[in-house]
């Protein structure tokens, strides 16, 4: 009995690098999109080998490889929404752009992963000006936390309004809506704003979780977001649905303990099945 096709999943790809530990990268990506009841796909940029410690190897794609991947992917499956990782070249970073173009892929979201946790740069300077010129104009929004908008914008951020500013500073320079993650700021509260063009700043404030395990926060939270936009929200909703999905999913993964450093978020503390898109 042949069964009638009737709707397709929500699909998301994630184009970045693989956490062999599987906390952070598009092993993060992929538990998210699924958690969100998405189909997720993925274009690998990098290998890593690293656990809960740090990362001990980083062997890149070439940039053909990471090609064949999203037009492979995209021409059969199709894309709904695309979440950008680090991108560690200036030849891979041109890949990316050029792909976005040549298949006019929409609602992307680029996390510029730029700064390790120890503060140590991960990007050549001609790398962050070949994405500030090719990914800004093409991403809806981009999610740099502190230290990643402070290297951008060429100084520190302690505030809530250095935030702001930052904000404005990278609008100005091309972006066509930011996120400026607070979560190093110092205290209790951690502090997001969305600032988009048109439209008053949105303040997102909640009661910091006092937890080590925390890798891969930021990959979660933009593969979140791609995953809300695909199922239809709008951006300031997909955001503040993001942010409630990476919370619930810090409290729910805060006392276990995977390794010997900063564990993993508990990425299925509430999955959610599938949904279908009704095909026309």
């Amino acid at each position: 009995m042949t069964i009638e096709r009737t709707g397709r999943y929500h699909r998301v790809l994630s184009i970045a690098g693989s956490d062999s530990g599987g906390g952070a990268g598009i092993q993060a990506d992929l538990k998210t999109f699924a958690a969100l009841g998405c189909f997720g796909m993925t274009a690998i940029t990098a290998l890593t080998a690293q656990n809960t410690t740090g990362v001990r190897a980083i062997h890149g794609v070439p940039p053909a490889m990471l090609r064949d991947q999203i037009d492979a992917v995209v021409e059969d499956i199709g894309v709904d929404a695309v979440k950008i990782g680090m991108l560690h070249a200036p030849d891979i970073v041109h890949t990316v752009a050029q792909a976005l173009v040549r298949h006019q892929l929409r609602n992307v979201v680029f996390d510029p992963v730029m700064v390790a946790t120890s503060g140590a740069k991960l990007i050549t300077d001609e790398a962050i000006a070949v994405l500030v010129a090719e990914l800004f104009p093409r991403a809806l929004v981009i999610t740099p936390n502190l230290d990643e908008a402070a290297l951008l914008v060429g100084r520190a951020l302690h505030t809530p309004q250095d935030m702001l500013q930052a904000a404005q500073a990278l609008l100005a320079q091309g972006a066509r809506a930011v996120l400026v993650k607070g979560g190093h700021l110092q205290g209790d509260t951690v502090v997001d704003l969305l600032l988009q063009p048109a439209g008053e700043p949105l303040w997102l404030q909640d009661a910091r979780i006092d937890t080590a395990n925390n890798h891969g926060t930021g990959c979660t939270l933009s593969s979140a977001i791609a995953a809300q936009l695909a199922l239809g929200l709008l951006l300031p909703d997909a955001v503040q649905a993001a942010r409630a999905y990476v919370r619930g999913a810090l409290q729910a993964g805060a006392s276990v303990k995977t390794g010997h450093g900063s564990g993993p978020l508990n990425h299925s503390f509430a999955p959610q099945a599938m949904r279908l898109y009704p095909l026309a």
